[in-house]
């Protein structure tokens, strides 16, 4: 019988990323897995299991993954020319870290990690940390310093989480490897040690100030630097700042996530910014020059006779250059007309004259109104 497709295997698609395959797999084999699966469908379930394994450890390996994307499976079979070796075994690749994974969900052991030394080791987990900037720090960048809790090794065991004059003792349970071994079925699952959690010691006194961790919580200061153009969300990542890793494992990341403060004139949209020009009636009616705002100084604009409320100017250039762009976005100005308020005698008497004076003139002065005025007498024909 021919091979499924992999991915169709899988039901994941074939620009599928790395964790959406192993997701897809731990969910499969959780559900075939034969422990599970008993009685009339065992055969059923046990067939699709091993299918399930074999997509996964191919789509696992990147090299493999290409091949088989290119050549199908063809292009993975050992007696085809493809990699040789075929599926690998429980313990090999890819798979064992999924594998340990999925058995650590099933038998609630625990798991994942990899192995050094024979014992388990574990990755330290990333950290987030949220940054408030302006938004002319985000458009220039900027060098700044932050403050982040961290674990450093006690002073008082140097480590060892023992209390001092005491000695870890090796765990009677895994006898030091820091795995033991359970048998379901026709496998061995090999799991992290539930007395000494994997680091095969046991401490039978723990040192007082550190409480047996070996470690204490501090404070230290990072150094960021906020390259220019950054946005809203973006991340900047300090690699090996975030917790430490168990048994000897790596630490994990700290990523640093933009917050940029709300600007009294500015609104950011990607590299273009927006803002609003008030304008004055006479100003908007006559024309002339009007002072505008930008990230580097004052610019000017020129209204033409008769501008009108909601107007948008762009300035090119005025923008912001992103992280990633060649060329900085635009201002967009949009224009306000600001009526007056609080008027005295005269100005009313002025304000009447010059409203007498326009109406005298007809449509020509009010454009707009005419255009809404006719379309009113079209509504209630």
């Amino acid at each position: 019988m021919a091979k499924r497709d992999y991915y169709e295997v899988l039901g994941v698609a074939k620009n599928a990323s790395e964790d959406d395959i192993k997701k897809a797999y731990r969910k499969m084999a959780m559900k075939h897995h034969p422990d599970r699966n008993q009685g009339d469908g065992a055969k059923a379930a046990e067939e699709k299991f091993k299918e399930a394994k074999e997509a996964y450890e191919m789509l696992s390996d990147a090299q493999k993954r290409q091949a088989y994307d290119q050549f199908g499976h063809a292009g993975v079979d050992p007696n085809a020319g493809g990699f040789r070796g075929g599926p690998e075994g429980f313990g090999g690749g890819g798979f064992a870290e999924a594998f340990g994974d999925i058995f650590g969900d099933i038998f609630s052991q625990g798991g994942g990690g990899q192995r050094r030394g024979g014992q388990q080791v574990y990755r330290g987990a990333d950290l987030s940390y949220a940054m408030e900037i302006t938004l002319e720090e985000a458009a220039l960048g900027k060098e700044a310093q932050i403050r982040i809790p961290t674990w450093e090794e006690c002073d008082t065991c140097h480590g060892s989480g023992a209390k001092p004059g005491t000695s870890a003792k090796t765990c009677t349970t895994c006898h030091g490897s820091g795995t033991v071994h359970l048998r379901q079925g026709f496998f061995s699952i090999q799991q992290t040690c539930p007395h000494c959690h994997g680091t095969g010691k046991i401490i039978p006194e723990p040192c007082t100030t550190c409480n047996g961790q070996g470690k204490v919580k501090k404070q230290k200061t990072l150094e960021v630097k906020i390259p220019a153009g950054i946005n809203e969300g973006q991340r900047i990542a300090l690699r090996g700042h975030g917790e430490p890793g168990q048994q000897g494992g790596p630490a994990g990341d700290l990523y640093v996530e933009i917050r940029i403060k709300q600007h009294d004139i500015f609104e950011r949209d990607g590299d273009d910014l927006h803002c609003t020009v008030p304008v004055s009636v006479i100003t908007a009616a006559l024309g002339g020059s009007v002072s505008v705002p930008t990230l580097g100084g004052e610019a000017e604009i020129e209204l033409p006779e008769g501008t009108q409320h909601g107007k948008t100017f762009r300035l090119r250039g005025k923008g912001i250059k992103g992280i990633r762009s060649n060329y900085p976005g635009d201002l967009y100005c949009h224009i306000q007309i600001e009526i007056p308020i609080k008027l005295s005698e005269h100005q009313r008497k002025l304000l009447k004259e010059l409203d007498e004076s326009l109406k005298k003139g007809g449509d020509k002065h009010s454009p707009t109104a005419k255009s809404w005025t006719d379309r009113m007498k079209d509504l209630f024909k």
